[in-house]
């Protein structure tokens, strides 16, 4: 009888340790989901001393296994991939990252060779929003809406972006960094005027009004109010920030107002005139960081850029930033913007363990890891947030500024969008230039768009 018994148990011990095996295995910390993970393991505290003493393995079990993950540039100074790299491998020893590493020129080119080429690659970052589509609809991205569902992940933590990998009802993509626009200002400039510094919760029709109260001088000693780059993005992106409409649209009637906007404040002289920023060859960045605008809608990424000029003392521009203005019945805080996404191929035979890795880099770790140095991640929450406009150089009031609401991607992840874009940007300068009225641009674009798109 002693034998018999000790042989149950020992079979129970079994069948436990077998139950205990059958995920993907966890960290002794909670992953990146967090709370979902620390739920299920719970029940094991009231379970017979037995079973208890069974789970106990599982618990420290470690992830391992090595994955083939590729990126750009990524042994360049700051490469954000290789903080997320660098933090998973500390996080799970277990680990190797084989890290592919490939010029951003050439990186569309040879990650379509990889994919292509069935398992070369495990998990990739995407570079160019235009090349999402067709990688997804040759069947090479991982749906990974089954992980997402089993570990409770709440999407809503990305504002809006991860609806943007979705096609098809299919997760193709999870968004690891991003970059949108706001408003950088000039403070010197707003304080010899004696004019409050703009605000974040600001109309594009106060942006015009406030333009106009921060321009003064003449000739080479002019400041202008406002200063619109020549990307056809820097008129049209106001358009689409209620998430109403895309650039896939075949009816551009929703650009006028914003076209009216920006050659009306030209003809003003509150803004640099488009055709001397062009002839001129000018730079966003040049003219801001030489005192020569007051206001800039920009993306988030100029931030880094200033901080380092100030530091190195290329610029002596008192700057602050404010939330990107928004049109009249949109709510502040909607911007718009690009992200980032990394997906798993899915030809990879490391599924599992390419998932608990893509997790980790668009979790909280990974975001501190992206915040740490200077970058957006596009998981903002405040503690994200907080790290970011932390880091030194950030001017005061940047943690309010940069809280986003909602925020809408300037080209959508759909057929034909890169050919659209450009047909645009051709549009767009001719109605800068005055060689057509807005009303022929628009009516141009949609036509023009309609034969892209075959409609």
């Amino acid at each position: 009888m002693k034998r018999f018994l000790s042989l149950v148990l020992a079979l129970a011990m079994s069948l436990c340790l077998l139950a205990g095996c059958g995920g993907t295995g966890s960290n002794s910390e909670p992953p990146a989901g967090g709370q979902p993970a620390q739920d299920a393991a719970q029940p094991a505290e009231d379970t017979a001393k037995p079973a208890e003493d069974a789970a106990q393995p599982a618990e420290s079990t470690e992830l391992t296994g090595t994955l083939k993950v590729s990126g750009w540039d990524m042994e360049v100074s700051g490469s954000l991939f290789k903080a997320v790299i660098d933090a998973f491998t500390a996080a799970n020893p277990g680990v190797t990252i084989e890290a592919i590493d490939i010029p951003a020129a050439d990186y569309g080119t040879k990650l379509s060779v990889m994919l292509n080429g069935g398992s070369d690659v495990d998990v990739f970052w995407v570079k160019d929003a235009d090349t999402i589509y067709p990688i997804a609809s040759r069947g090479q991205m991982t749906d990974m809406n089954s992980y997402i569902q089993r570990d409770g992940l709440d999407l809503g933590i990305y504002n809006g972006q991860a609806e943007d990998f979705n096609i098809d009802g299919k997760q193709i993509g999870m968004p690891f960094r991003t970059d949108y626009y706001t408003l950088f200002y000039n403070k010197d400039i707003f304080d010899e005027c004696g004019v409050e510094y703009p605000s974040n919760d600001m109309t594009w029709t106060e942006f015009e009004e406030l333009a106009k109260k921060v321009t003064t001088g003449e000739g080479v000693d002019k400041k202008y109010g406002a200063y619109f780059h020549t990307w056809q993005a820097c008129v049209e992106n106001w358009a689409v920030q209620d998430g109403q409409h895309t650039i896939m649209d075949t009816d551009y009637s929703f650009f006028k107002p914003y076209y009216e906007m920006a050659l009306r404040m030209q003809e003003e002289g509150t803004c640099m005139d488009y055709g001397t920023v062009k002839t001129s060859n000018l730079t966003y960045t040049g003219v801001f960081s030489d005192g020569s605008v007051a206001m800039l809608p920009m993306g988030t990424w100029l931030a880094a850029t200033m901080i380092e000029k100030v530091k190195s003392g290329e610029s002596s521009v008192n700057w602050g930033i404010a939330t990107l203005p928004h049109p009249d019945n949109v709510e502040a805080g909607y911007v718009v913007g690009a992200t980032t996404p990394i997906s798993i191929n899915a030809a990879s035979p490391n599924q599992d363990l390419a998932w608990e890795f893509v997790k980790f880099v668009c979790g909280p770790d990974g975001a501190a890891a992206v915040a740490g140095l200077g970058g957006v991640p596009a998981l903002l929450d405040d503690a994200t947030l907080k790290a970011l406009t932390s880091v030194d150089g950030y001017p005061e009031g940047a943690l309010e500024a940069l809280q986003v609401k909602n925020m809408v991607r300037d080209r959508p992840i759909a057929d034909k969008v890169s050919e659209v874009n450009q047909m645009l940007g051709e549009q767009h300068s001719l109605i800068m230039l005055g060689e057509v009225s807005i009303d022929e641009g628009l009516a141009g674009m949609g036509e023009q768009s309609k034969t892209i798109q075959g409609g």
